[in-house]
């Protein structure tokens, strides 16, 4: 359990696919995804999202499994392990550890919510309840600090203790039960709900593409809203995937063990769309409800079910574990960056890495009652929103834009180096006639989404504020590129 000088590795190979698809599953896959599709059109925007995944998700995954293997560390120290001596990459790490707290610091307030929802509908406490209930429930539980406080130690406790048993005793084994049981359940709930009264027209909908309905949608929104999720839902960026890379004996390449973990989860996202989808249509329930659809619209939809109590904590059941799933993995980055820049044992990390999690919890439980006045991002909006705007519309793309060009420079790592270690072991290899694509291209269109993602947020709010705020961006843009243009101009290694 103690790590003071030997790494750490996965028993199997099954484990890591399972603890690394596990930070990649969460709640934006079987929250967001659905009312995503719900939003833009069904299958045309799945179509879509796909096709961004292979171009986008998967070139910046292989490099953050390849920065973590080759250095044996995690993010913290992994550019002071592999960057040119004399060179500024090291101060990158900071996007990393910030952006793993700071995820934190509103995930596993989320993650309380699942759990307390699991809680509640097993008691029966929706049974017979019309949707006024159900609506102010969600209120008083946001107005109500020691019960939003309970649930996010927890959450906090539930992660922490697995991860104190370490990567093969405590997060691969329990991810393997974990992922084995949420993958179960999605299908027994794919399974109810395709076959529900009524459901055919929503399984149209989610896999006939309409294109008609994507232009009314606005073509432009509809791209945007695909490459977006696809981009965002592996969790790259903040090094979460590094660290389990760094974990992974030589034997396998990276392109293919990158690609089976984002087949896994897209193949999530999928089937809670198979979940939600035809359900939503078979009881006359709106599909593009957006943020309210996991806590207001369907529990209004299992007090209309036969059974709705048993398929009700059956679906908040794989949730939580989706949640848990993402937390345990971040934890184990959170515990490593100890290990790594402080040489802690794994006790003393879980220990105080526990205890300063849930203080840096308090501020998001506390933005939905004591402190709902104050709106950082504009009226209706909570410390939540702008912890989540910071790490998703920031860290995840100025981190992948950072491990991207480390991989990609010569006064980085280089590419050569990159296809080495990506190449290493039996399986599918990295296409090296990718260069001049991740190169100049996806770092384009990493900076594009970044960019966009601020327009779309401020600009409803008008000129200066947009203005103010596009100058912040271009601020942290200009970091990433101080910290790659003031290196050394040559690697012997490449």
């Amino acid at each position: 359990m103690e790590q003071t000088g030997k790494r750490e590795k996965f028993g199997s190979r099954l484990g890591f696919i399972l603890v690394s698809a596990g930070c990649a599953i969460g709640i934006g896959n079987v929250w967001k995804f659905p009312y995503l599709c719900g939003q833009y059109g069904g299958a045309a925007f799945i179509l879509l999202y796909l096709i961004f995944l292979f171009i986008l998700g998967i070139p910046v995954l292989v490099c953050e499994f390849s920065i973590g293997r080759a250095s044996r560390r995690s993010a913290a120290l992994c550019f002071e392990a592999l960057a040119p001596k004399n060179t500024k990459w090291h101060w990158l790490k900071y996007i990393s550890i910030v952006g793993c707290y700071m995820l934190m610091m509103y995930y596993t307030t989320v993650c309380g919510w699942m759990l307390n929802y699991c809680s509640k509908h097993i008691g029966g406490e929706f049974i017979g309840q019309n949707s006024d209930y159900i609506t102010s429930d969600f209120t008083n539980m946001l107005s109500n600090a020691p019960t939003m406080v309970f649930w996010t130690v927890v959450s906090c406790a539930i992660g922490f203790i697995i991860c104190f048993f370490g990567v093969q005793k405590g997060v691969e084994r329990v991810s393997k039960y974990m992922m084995s049981s949420l993958l179960v359940l999605m299908i027994i709930l794919a399974i109810h709900s395709v076959f529900l009264k009524g459901a055919g027209e929503g399984i149209r909908f989610y896999l006939i593409p309409n294109f008609k309905d994507m232009v009314n949608k606005g073509v432009g929104n509809v791209v945007f809203a695909a490459m977006s999720q696809a981009f965002f839902t592996l969790s790259i960026g903040i090094g979460a995937m590094l660290i389990f890379g760094s974990y992974l004996d030589k034997d396998r390449s990276l392109a293919g063990e990158a690609t089976t973990v984002t087949i896994l989860d897209t193949c999530v996202a999928l089937m809670a769309g198979f979940i939600i989808i035809p359900a939503c249509f078979a009881y006359g329930i709106e599909p593009d409800a957006g943020p309210s659809l996991i806590f207001l619209t369907i529990p209004n939809l299992f007090t209309q079910m036969p059974g709705g109590r048993i398929w009700g904590a059956l679906f908040f059941c794989f949730l939580s574990f989706a949640a848990l799933s993402t937390v345990v993995a971040v934890f184990e980055n959170i515990i490593a960056f100890d290990m790594d820049l402080f040489k802690w044992s794994r006790r003393k990390s879980v220990i105080i890495s526990a205890v300063l999690v849930i203080i840096l919890s308090i501020p998001c439980v506390l933005g939905y009652n004591i402190w709902s006045n104050f709106e950082p991002l504009g009226a209706g909006s909570a410390v939540l929103d702008l912890e989540d705007f910071i790490v998703s519309n920031n860290l995840l793309p100025l981190g992948s834009l950072a491990f991207l060009l480390f991989c990609t420079k010569k006064n980085g790592w280089g590419w050569n180096n990159f296809i080495q270690e990506a190449d290493a072991g039996h399986g599918m290899k990295f296409p090296k006639s990718l260069k001049s694509y991740m190169s100049y291209v996806l770092p384009v269109i990493i900076i594009i989404i970044y960019l966009k993602g601020y327009y779309d947020m401020f600009s409803p709010m008008g000129f200066k504020v947009l203005a103010f705020w596009m100058c912040i961006a271009f601020l942290f843009l200009g970091f990433i590129f101080f910290c790659t243009l003031n290196s050394v101009k040559t690697n012997n290694y490449n």
